[in-house]
């Protein structure tokens, strides 16, 4: 499929360059901030490779969903969608808020216009629903194929679904550790609520029998839609579709619906996984201390 994706669109339509050029001028500032130019920062601290190379992988991951390639074949393929909306809102964001040092984006903070609704938003329950309802509405068959062939408020939904992911992964890896108040089952529950949430538009897609997506069964909406994709200002010839659906449209639905599940299920219970470790090594430490500091006594009275 890459070779005949290569032959019928050029380098730019695939890898947009100035998408790219933008991504490297963040990584390449992300690093100046977070290293020789750190001192500019009032409070700034050392940030580990380790963060690094999340905010690193975290952004490559936003620019192929958004800009790379994934982003055009998603145009042709539901499944692959499915798999650009993973790599977006399920895999881009919690690397990126790993990898972000709470002291570069404090000043950000200091505007009550702007630490207001992200206080609001980011309560669990509020970032919880939020996400995971803008996420369902996105698939809705009616919603979907309107955004699909409508190129403006394709973006602006983008953005949206974009801005509650990273509202919805907030509580849970939060950079800034004075908002940091959600600690061991409540997040483990914050995560296993998101998997279930997600669940029910995933099972719409799954269970279909039936084509639900016009833009993804129709040879005519189908090439419209590329063409948007492609800023061409018009559709591309609806012939190329039999070359770039080797599925029929309900098997490659149903595909997109397992791939988005399955996908969902390894990513949260990664995190469940790290967070479930960051709990018992801090109750550790705290039961050490405390073993310390009960000890420490006993010798003073002696």
């Amino acid at each position: 499929m890459w070779e005949q994706v290569t032959m019928n669109f050029s380098f730019s339509q695939l890898w947009n360059p100035i998408f790219m050029a933008v991504t490297l001028l963040i990584i390449f500032f992300y690093l100046m901030y977070t290293g020789p130019w750190k001192n500019r920062f009032s409070n700034s601290e050392p940030v580990s490779v380790k963060k690094k190379v999340s905010f690193i992988v975290g952004i490559v991951m936003f620019y192929v969903g958004f800009g790379g390639p994934l982003y055009l074949i998603g145009h042709l393929m539901f499944s692959i969608h499915m798999i650009q909306m993973s790599v977006c809102y399920l895999m881009a964001p919690p690397l990126l808020l790993y990898g972000m040092p709470g002291w570069m984006i404090k000043p950000l903070l200091k505007s009550n216009s702007f630490t207001k609704p992200l206080k609001v938003l980011t309560k669990p329950l509020i970032s919880l629903v939020l996400f995971n309802a803008v996420f369902s509405f996105y698939h809705f068959p009616l919603v979907f194929d309107y955004l699909m062939t409508n190129y403006t408020e394709h973006l602006i939904f983008q953005a949206l679904l974009f801005m509650t992911a990273v509202i919805m992964w907030w509580p849970v890896i939060c950079p800034i550790p004075e908002w940091d108040t959600m600690f061991g089952l409540k997040k483990v529950g914050y995560i296993f609520g998101n998997g279930i949430l997600l669940t029910p538009a995933c099972a719409l897609i799954i269970f279909s029998e039936s084509t639900l997506y016009s833009t993804y069964s129709n040879p005519e909406t189908w090439s419209y839609a590329l063409g948007l994709c492609l800023q061409l200002g018009g559709p591309v010839s609806p012939e190329l579709y039999s070359q770039f659906v080797p599925l029929s449209p309900v098997d490659d639905q149903q595909l997109g619906g397992i791939i988005m599940k399955v996908v969902q299920e390894i990513v949260y219970g990664s995190v469940l996984g790290y967070v479930f470790f960051q709990w018992v090594r801090k109750e550790r430490l705290k039961d050490d201390a405390e073993i310390n500091q009960l000890l420490a006594s006993t010798n003073r009275v002696k």
